[in-house]
């Protein structure tokens, strides 16, 4: 038996082997399918284990849209693919314009459909990354990283911090002591070895999609941006997104279909105007006055809810 060197083993979480897959090679399918979701069923409680880092996250992100800054996402490979993708779901969901969430990966836009694996270890291009993105002071940069230490990720936040920008990481793993003593927050929900030695897509991914997931919703929510559990801020540009409007209008307001359609048309598209336009019995100019008094939440303006059948 060939016996490894004894400097093979790599310190950082997501880089060593696990135990419990270790003959996935001669698994079947099945077996596998087991395997790697008896993995998987231990990313929500890690998740859950750093909940209060994922709620701080959140202030922050709010800190910034509330001083006019924005929420930039940077990233390499997977992680960055993971950033853009949340930033880009952000305006049909949020109705908010594609600036105010924002998603750098290294390799730029190419790499989000071809591997640039390379682009992670560039240090200038993530610092020219910042530069070129106009971070400010009032944004908030958030690293990802699934193993902390990805130089791309460590040198825009490095450059984000030099502007005076709040900074975060999301890793699975735990960073260089640099990042540690710099970040103003640390999301590490610790998921142990992939089932796949270092393939960080596995369990990493899905922590990482958790928790931004879950940062961008409850900064959007604490915002307004929803009303009950109600995506009433939505952009209705397709079908299905217009088809989602008009019933939510419909059940806040207790009308049919073609009355919420036409509050909705009344409303220049906006669902959350059209529910405060019906719910007053108001016209448009003084239901913007009582969204804009209640500070844009629609449960400030008309008071609660329908309950959920």
């Amino acid at each position: 038996m060939t016996v490894p060197s004894p400097d093979y083993r790599d310190p950082r979480l997501t880089e060593q082997r696990n135990p419990r897959t270790q003959r996935i090679d001669v698994a079947s399918s099945l077996e596998i399918v087991d395997l790697i979701n008896g993995e998987d069923a231990t990313v929500a409680p890690a998740v859950h284990a750093v909940r209060a880092d994922v709620a701080r996250a959140i202030d922050l992100v709010v800190d910034a849209f509330r001083r006019g800054g924005r929420l930039v996402y940077v990233g390499a490979g997977t992680s960055g693919r993971l950033g853009v993708l949340d930033a880009s779901e952000c305006p049909p969901t949020f109705g908010t314009p594609p600036e105010m969430v924002v998603g750098v990966i290294a390799g730029g836009y190419p790499a989000l459909v071809k591997s640039s694996e390379g682009a992670e270890d560039d240090v200038n291009a993530g610092m020219e990354a910042m530069d070129q993105a106009r971070v400010a002071a009032h944004d908030f940069v958030l690293g990802i990283a699934a193993s902390g230490t990805t130089p791309f990720v460590r040198a825009a936040l490095s450059r984000a911090q030099t502007i005076g920008a709040t900074t975060g990481l999301v890793s699975c793993s735990d960073p260089p002591q640099v990042l540690r003593a710099t970040c103003d927050v640390l999301v590490l929900p610790k998921v142990g070895p992939e089932a796949l030695t270092g393939s960080t897509r596995l369990k990493a991914g899905t922590a990482t999609k958790l928790v931004l997931n879950t940062i961008s919703t409850g900064a959007m929510v604490r915002l307004g941006r929803a009303y009950g559990n109600l995506m009433v801020d939505l952009k209705a540009v397709s079908d299905k997104l217009r088809d989602r409007g008009e019933r939510i209008v419909m059940e806040c307001c207790g009308v049919d279909r073609g009355a919420a359609r036409a509050a909705i048309a009344a409303a220049d598209g906006s669902v959350k105007l059209a529910i405060v336009m019906v719910r007053k019995g108001t016209g448009r100019a003084e239901a913007e006055r009582a969204l804009a008094a209640a500070g844009g939440f629609v449960r400030r303006a008309v008071g609660d809810p329908p309950p959920v059948a």
